[in-house]
C-alpha cells in the first residue's frame, strides 16, 4: 500500500490478520487523512505534459504537493506520469471533469489522488489541466535540476512547425504573456488599465494637454506587453513573435502556461 510500517501494523492488528480488510482500513484512513490535509498548502509539484504519437492533440497537467522532498520522488513522478497518460487519453478539459473521469484501473482520478495522499504522507492535488489540438508545440523548463519541470507550456499551431512550436513555448515561459493577440484582451481589463494610467499620469503632474496621448500610449504598451505575438521575439528581440510564426508559415490557436 505504500503506508508506513507502523501503520501496516497496526492495521493488520486490528483486522485480526485479515490482509484484505486491512488494505481496505488503511485507505479508508488514508482518505480521511486525505480530507484533514485540506487546508495544507500544496506549494510543491510538478508540471507534466504529453503529445499524442501524430501530435494532433496534447495536455498538461499541474500536479502539487507540499514539500520538494516529494515532489522529487519517485513514487510522485510516477503518480503524475500515470495521471498525464491517463489525461491524454481521456481528454478531460476542466479539472472537475478530470477528477471524476475513470482511469483503466477502474478507479476515478480523485481515488487514486486520494491514496496518493495517504501513501506520499502530504496533500496532492490537481491544479490545472488544458487540453489542445495539434499541431503541437511543447516546453517543460525545471526551476531546479534536482526537481521535475515546475513549468509547462502548449502551443497550439495552425501549421506544423516543430522548431518553431518549441521556440514559441519556450518564449510563453519565459515571458509569460496572457493573450494570443490584442483582440483577445477583455475590453474591462483594457478599461481598467486606462484609469489606472489616468491616475498614474495625473499624480505625475502630466500636463492636461497632453494626457490623452500620454494614456494611450501607456495602454498600448500593456496591450501588447500582454499580447503574445506583439512581444519581442525571446532568441531574436529585434523581431516579433508575429514575424517568427509568418517567417514560419504557421499561427498560434492558443497556449497554456502552467506554473508549479
Amino acid at each position: 500500500t505504500g503506508a508506513g510500517m507502523t501503520d501496516c501494523k497496526k492495521a493488520l492488528v486490528e483486522a485480526e490478520g485479515d490482509f484484505d480488510l486491512a488494505v481496505e482500513n488503511l485507505r479508508k484512513k488514508g482518505q480521511k487523512v486525505a480530507a484533514n490535509r485540506a487546508d495544507r498548502d500544496s506549494a510543491e509539484g510538478a508540471v507534466l505534459a504529453k503529445v499524442n504519437a501524430d501530435n494532433t492533440a496534447a495536455v498538461v497537467v499541474s500536479v502539487n504537493c507540499e514539500t520538494d522532498f516529494v515532489a522529487k520522488g519517485e513514487r510522485f513522478i510516477a503518480l503524475g506520469d500515470e495521471l498525464v497518460d491517463h489525461l491524454l487519453a481521456s481528454k478531460t478539459a476542466t479539472v472537475e471533469a478530470f477528477l471524476a473521469s475513470t482511469m483503466s484501473n477502474g478507479k476515478s482520478v480523485q481515488s487514486v489522488i486520494d491514496e496518493g495522499n495517504a501513501t506520499l504522507g502530504e496533500k496532492i492535488e490537481i491544479r490545472n489541466v488544458a487540453v489542445v489540438n495539434g499541431p503541437v508545440g511543447l516546453y517543460l523548463h525545471k526551476t531546479s535540476p534536482d526537481l521535475p519541470p515546475q513549468v509547462g507550456v502548449l502551443v497550439s499551431l495552425v501549421k506544423e512547425a516543430a522548431e518553431v512550436g518549441k521556440d514559441v513555448a519556450q518564449h510563453i515561459a519565459a515571458f509569460a504573456p496572457k493573450f494570443v493577440n490584442r483582440e483577445d484582451v477583455p475590453a474591462d481589463l483594457i478599461e481598467n488599465e486606462r484609469r489606472i494610467a489616468e491616475e498614474t499620469a495625473r499624480e505625475e503632474g502630466k500636463p492636461e494637454a497632453s494626457l490623452s496621448k500620454i494614456i494611450e500610449g501607456r495602454v498600448t504598451g500593456f496591450v501588447k506587453e500582454v499580447s503574445l505575438i506583439e512581444q519581442a521575439f525571446a532568441k531574436d528581440a529585434k523581431k516579433t513573435v508575429k514575424q517568427i510564426l509568418d517567417e514560419a508559415g504557421t499561427a498560434v490557436k492558443a497556449f497554456h502556461r502552467f506554473r508549479v
